[in-house]
């Protein structure tokens, strides 16, 4: 039999496995780069074989083809993939598939926003929103092909991380998604009102309310009587900010039977939790406010009871999370708006020391303030949000005035003098109030928003903190002061209730979607699979021509000696 050499193409020939590479495999592949150990075998078999075993839900892709072709059919397979996948676009529309352009067989059928919904309503028909069983089972089989349906559900049956909103969304309120995040929820449609409904509508009645308290302080104090306040003016913003106490928290509440799951995003978002306190500081501050002609000044001990029960309740969950450590920790989840959760305490002294219960508002105080401490350095230190607050300073930093104003006025409440301690405060608060102020060309070029209220509460209380000084040092600097600063804060209080009326009856885009409740779990547009493929290949290709001409090498020089 005639047996012929082996022809030089065949020789030059080399030949590889390539398959497709999980993430897993990278430090492997480094670990076997960094050996230089180069097998050597038979001159007329110089195949080089790179065998390793992959676990793989979709399929395997292990075949010897030639380094030549090796690209194409890689492109075949990646092409074959990519059709049968799902893929998720960055549109808001990436839960369990319910985009119009993945969906089957679904046309003209909106954004499934029953995910958000109470677990108890959920059980009943939604044949309006939910698919038919067949387009389910479809959907289904689709997500267990991808392997994202999982993750997806779990983004929504689970709590999102602190650290995750702070990763996925930006803005000094944390409300605006980063333009790399997908959401679940439609971003072109909109949503339903309720869902739409943010926590931070309580900012109007802090608003609303602090103003009373202001007017009711300027009609009542000897340092503005000068001035001849009408008491109507106190009675007309008290008669204002009760039904508007009302409304928000009558529709919060529908908000919580109807989409309990959406709430549960809000109390678990580090900048929205703390508005969760106000219901109870608007309910302090208007009793604090309310008109003689309508209740005496004696303050009944119960009423703080009912106000400060479930307050402290609330303190005592965020406070021993902030304590304790864990994801939620103080240097992991501190903003500006952390101060709204110090505030209440200091406002429940004022109203314990008008009940009478001098101790109670003196732990209150302390409590507070030991807080305040702590909130501040963490905060002026900037450790924990670098990444969300942004360099320009913004009107979210006048939550840092709210806590050393109240403070000043509830130690004068409790011990019934503007002393050493409630200048102390009063002083930290001037000068962080006029280091804002000096700044006001970085509190433009900012879109309006509901949260833009909680901004109005700490200048007010300032003001009154001016006046409790105005009364302590009585001159014409003293007074002159306090009426300015009385003017400004309602002056703000003014503009922000006219563009909320605009906003809300004329232009209806007071609540846009709140697409900082939609984020997912987990980063969903993470993974690049094909540029991390091509890139595999390019290196593998190197690193099989370095071995192969190293391997030709030695051959020849063999060949020579022999």
């Amino acid at each position: 039999m005639d047996q012929r050499p082996p022809s030089p193409s065949f020789l030059n020939s080399h030949f590889i496995d390539i398959h497709e590479v999980l993430p897993e495999e990278d430090e492997e592949e480094e670990e076997e780069a960094d050996e230089g150990s180069i097998r050597r075998e038979n001159p007329f078999s110089r195949t080089i074989k790179i065998n390793r075993e992959m676990k793989r839900s979709d399929g395997s892709f292990n075949r010897q083809v030639s380094l030549e072709t090796g690209f194409s059919v890689l492109k075949k397979e990646s092409k074959a993939k990519d059709e049968k996948r799902v893929n998720l676009p960055r549109s808001g529309r990436s839960f369990g598939g319910f985009d119009s352009s993945s969906r089957l067989g679904m046309e003209g059928r909106k954004g499934d926003f029953s995910i958000f919904k109470t677990k108890s309503s959920t059980l009943s028909k939604q044949n309006s929103v939910l698919p038919s069983k067949k387009e389910r089972e479809q959907m289904e089989s689709q997500r267990t092909t991808d392997g994202n349906g999982g993750g997806l559900d779990e983004s929504v049956n689970h709590s999102v991380p602190a650290g995750r909103y702070f990763a996925a969304l930006r803005g000094p309120e944390l409300d605006q998604v980063k333009d790399d995040e997908d959401i679940l929820l439609p971003k072109d449609e909109k949503w339903p009102f309720l869902l739409r409904f943010p926590i931070g509508c309580f900012g109007i009645c802090l608003g609303l309310s602090s103003q009373a308290v202001l007017w009711h302080a300027l009609a009542t104090s000897p340092a503005t009587k000068f001035l001849n306040i009408s008491p109507f003016i106190n009675l007309a913003l008290w008669l204002l900010a009760v039904p508007v106490l009302l409304c928000v928290s009558f529709t919060y509440i529908l908000k919580c039977i109807f989409y309990f799951e959406a709430v549960k995003r809000e109390y678990f978002h580090p900048v929205r939790v703390n508005f969760f306190f106000a219901p109870w500081v608007v309910c302090m501050f208007l009793t604090l406010g309310v008109p003689p002609a309508i209740a005496p000044e004696k303050i009944q001990p119960f009423i703080w009871c009912t106000f400060v029960a479930p307050y402290f309740l609330l303190e005592l969950k965020i406070y021993g999370q902030w304590l304790s450590g864990g994801k939620r920790r103080l240097c992991k989840v501190a903003n500006p708006s952390s101060h709204l959760s110090v505030v209440g305490n200091f406002v429940g002294a004022i109203l314990a020391a008008k009940a009478g219960w001098d101790e109670a508002a003196k732990f209150l105080w302390a409590v507070g303030f030991a807080h305040y401490l702590v909130v501040f350095v963490t905060l002026y230190q900037r450790l924990p949000t670098s990444e969300a607050l942004p360099k320009e300073l913004h009107p979210v930093y006048s939550m840092f005035i709210a806590a050393p104003s109240a403070a000043s006025i509830a130690w004068e409440t409790i011990y019934g003098e503007f002393d050493g301690v409630s200048r102390t405060c009063y002083f930290i608060a001037l000068f962080l109030y006029v280091s804002l102020v000096v700044r006001i060309n970085f509190f433009t070029g900012f879109r309006f928003s509901v949260a833009w209220w909680s901004y109005t509460f700490p200048m007010t209380t300032f003001s009154v903190a001016t006046i409790k000084y105005a009364e302590q040092v009585p001159s014409v600097g003293s007074k002159g002061l306090a009426v300015t600063l009385s003017l400004m804060s309602s002056a703000m209080v003014s503009v922000l209730f006219m563009c909320t009326l605009l906003h809300a009856f004329v232009w209806h885009t007071l609540f846009p979607n709140d697409l900082a409740i939609a984020i997912t779990k987990r980063r969903l547009g993470k993974e690049k699979k094909p540029f991390k493929r091509a890139y595999d290949i390019k290196r593998w290709t190197k690193q099989a021509l370095t071995k192969h001409n190293l391997i030709t090498k030695d051959f020849d020089g063999g060949k020579e000696e022999g």
